[in-house]
This record gives C-alpha cells, sequence and structure tokens, in this order.
C-alpha cells in the first residue's frame, strides 16, 4: 500500500491530492447511506452523534496541526543543511586557493567538482539507484580530497594546513547531515494515521447528516476540499524526494560561481 501511495506521488501533487479526494467523497457517501439507514429503523440519536462527529473533527485537527509542525521541521532542516553544506565547500575551497602548493590546488579542484554533484544530490528524485551512483561519486571524491590534504598535512604540519585540514573534515561532516535530512520524510505511522482519521471523521460526517435526514453536498464538497489541499500541502513539505515543494539549490548555485572567480591577488599600493 505504501509503495502504490509513492507511484501516485511521484506523479505530482494534483493526482494524490484527486484521489485523497475520491476517497474522502467516497467515506462521507458510505457514512450518508449508513446513517440513512440507521434513521430509517428510528435507532439513531442525532445530537449524541454530532458530540461525537465534533470530537473526531477536533482531534483530526490536532493531529493535522501535529503533522504541519513535523512537516515544517524537516523542511527547514533540509534547507539549513543545505546553507551549511555550501558555506562548508565554499570556506573550504577559499582555503586551499590560498595555500601555494601542488596539493593544495588539487583539493580545490576536486572541491569544483564536488559541489555539483552535492546540488545534484539535492535535486534527485526518489529513486534507489540513481541516489547511490549520486553518493559512490560523492564518496570517491571526498576520499581523493581527504587524501590530498593528509599527504599535505604531513608534509607541512602547520597552522594553515591544519586550518585547511579542519575545513575540508566540515564538508564531510556536513555532507552526511545532508544526506540524513533527504532521508528522513514523513513517518508511516505518522502518514496512516492521519489518512485513517481523515477517512473515519469523513465517514462520521455522513452518519451524522444521514441522522438527520441532509444531503448538504456541495458544503461537504467544499469542506473535502479544504481538508485535501491542506493534507497535500503538509505532505509535500514533509516528503523530501516527492511533491513540487523542493529544497531550493541556489546556495550550491552562489558557490559554483565563486569559482569562476578564481583566486585574484591585487597589486600592493605604492608606497607613501
Amino acid at each position: 500500500m505504501t509503495e502504490f501511495v509513492i507511484e501516485i506521488a511521484r506523479l505530482g501533487a494534483l493526482p494524490f491530492a484527486g484521489v485523497l479526494f475520491i476517497l474522502q467523497m467516497v467515506s462521507r457517501e458510505f457514512g450518508l447511506w449508513m446513517g440513512q439507514h440507521r434513521a430509517a429503523k428510528r435507532a439513531g440519536e442525532p445530537e449524541g452523534v454530532g458530540v461525537i462527529v465534533g470530537g473526531m473533527l477536533g482531534l483530526l485537527a490536532f493531529v493535522l496541526a501535529l503533522t504541519l509542525s513535523f512537516a515544517s521541521a524537516r523542511f527547514q532542516e533540509r534547507r539549513e543543511g543545505t546553507l551549511a553544506e555550501a558555506n562548508a565547500i565554499g570556506t573550504a575551497w577559499l582555503r586551499a586557493v590560498a595555500i601555494d602548493h601542488p596539493r593544495a590546488a588539487e583539493v580545490a579542484r576536486l572541491l569544483e567538482t564536488y559541489a555539483p554533484v552535492r546540488r545534484e544530490h539535492v535535486l534527485a528524485p526518489l529513486d534507489a539507484e540513481r541516489l547511490a551512483e549520486i553518493q559512490a561519486r560523492s564518496d570517491t571524491l571526498q576520499g581523493e580530497i581527504w587524501g590530498h590534504v593528509s599527504a599535505l598535512v604531513r608534509e607541512r604540519s602547520d597552522p594553515v594546513a591544519a586550518s585547511l585540514m579542519a575545513a575540508v573534515n566540515d564538508v564531510i561532516d556536513q555532507s552526511a547531515v545532508e544526506r540524513l535530512a533527504f532521508a528522513t520524510g514523513m513517518p508511516p505511522t505518522l502518514f496512516w494515521l492521519l489518512i485513517g482519521m481523515t477517512f473515519v471523521s469523513m465517514g462520521g460526517l455522513g452518519y451524522q447528516l444521514g441522522l438527520r435526514g441532509l444531503q448538504l453536498r456541495a458544503l461537504s464538497v467544499v469542506l473535502i476540499m479544504m481538508w485535501t489541499v491542506v493534507m497535500t500541502a503538509i505532505l509535500d513539505l514533509g516528503s523530501p524526494r516527492l511533491g513540487d515543494v523542493r529544497t531550493s539549490t541556489a546556495p550550491y548555485d552562489w558557490t559554483i560561481q565563486g569559482f569562476a572567480g578564481g583566486l585574484r591577488i591585487p597589486p600592493l599600493p605604492p608606497p607613501r
């Protein structure tokens, strides 16, 4: 079932919202039929059912708020991780080009190759093979960069080399942080809790209307549309590689643009 939901979500937010809307309408119509059937036997208690349905909708609103808080926090983690990693790459590159050594120059060149790979990692869809291939390239480049830094530190154990080593170590650490942020999506338990409570609440709403002999389809459609839009936006926000809400790669773009300028050492001003 989870794989089926993922396949629908791959198509975009609109198909997912359409399926969610239809299933809610089906739940509402089923509850309406049950309520009408119950009312025909004069066994319904509309007032008591109204209290219960009100409680169900209130609990659903609470779970929706909880899910929104979780999704917003995960999205913010991905944004902050992207910025931190791009800044770490830029810092390491600046320190590498400032050192007049062949090893440092090679580190700078590898970092220029590494940044687009990390940008591709952020943009990659939910495809295990492609993600594994991107991660393999990242690991290879990290190994080469660290190898050159290790050789440089063995040749010259001074604060300048140590600062480059610390910057490259931060680059590697930030890649792990970013990888975790993109691997942490909406927990299946929370997702199914929200979906299940939505269907039960819509069914309860239909049941209450059926007991009272009401239809109110137009208002019910508006209510379900509102729930669908909000739920789709929340689930989209909490899914790192699905939907239309994606993490911006602007920090990587800015870092890559900074590489183009290279190192420019301005001349000293004439002595006065």
